[in-house]
């Protein structure tokens, strides 16, 4: 029987993911009606990836935002994705060589213990995997440390919306379809802590916060599909700074 999720054990996440991984991107489309597929193109758009630039992908899992950086900048640029899971590497790496032309690569490791340089990437993505790692604050920090002068990031994840009758739908949805889906699938562990660390995540005002102390510039969150969601946005440099 699979162990309860423990969020400041990343050996854990890791082993849960893996479970997951070949279900994975199904499951994102039964459960979110397709819709996260939108938010992560709105992700992309937010962050403006450019022809030639380098982007780092954290937590990329399978690859779905990795596929869709990489489209943007080609040519002579590049994304790399990275995950602790290897099973949703594996399937990365599938689904990456049916698209050869794309320039992509993948490293198998935690985020918060990389060993690419300071200075790698003009852009960072982390779709959620902000919300999984042992501190929120390490995890902002690393991608500061990935990022040239002017560069910039973006974090999608899910949201603990203030409005109260946002917040009981949420619950609603996580108890009443997503658990029952993933104990049909025998996966109902992992998708059970869902509600659990959404509940412990920092709110988008704690996002923010953090990511100043972190050293961007600007932070900004931006609440999405009526703030189940969340985009937070990172500059290390405002506007006309030179």
């Amino acid at each position: 029987m699979p162990q309860p999720f423990a969020k400041a054990d990343p050996a854990t996440v890791f082993r849960l993911f893996d479970r997951t991984a070949r279900t994975y991107d199904l499951l994102n489309d039964l459960l979110s009606l397709g819709l996260h597929r939108l938010w992560k193109r709105q992700a992309v758009a937010l962050l403006q990836p450019r022809p030639g630039e380098r982007i780092v992908d954290l937590c990329c899992g399978t690859a779905d935002l990795a596929l869709l950086l990489a489209e943007r900048v080609r040519p002579r640029g590049g994304v790399i994705g990275v995950d602790g899971s290897a099973a949703a590497l594996e399937q990365a790496r599938q689904r990456a060589g049916e698209r050869p032309w794309l320039p992509l690569e993948f490293i198998h490791g935690d985020v918060l213990a990389l060993t690419l340089p300071p200075g790698a990437a003009d852009g960072v993505m982390m779709a959620y995997g902000l919300r999984n790692l042992a501190s929120a604050a390490a995890g902002l920090r690393a991608i500061r440390r990935l990022l040239r002068p002017h560069g910039r990031a973006v974090v999608l994840d899910f949201n603990r919306p203030s409005h109260p009758l946002w917040s009981q739908a949420q619950r609603s949805y996580l108890r009443r379809v997503v658990v029952p889906v993933a104990r049909m699938l025998e996966l109902e562990a992992e998708y059970t802590y869902l509600e659990r660390s959404i509940a412990t995540f920092a709110t988008g005002p704690q996002q923010e916060t953090l990511a100043r102390q972190a050293g961007f510039a600007v932070a900004r969150h931006h609440p999405v599909a009526g703030g189940l969601m969340g985009l937070l946005e990172l500059h290390l440099a405002t506007a006309g700074q030179s």
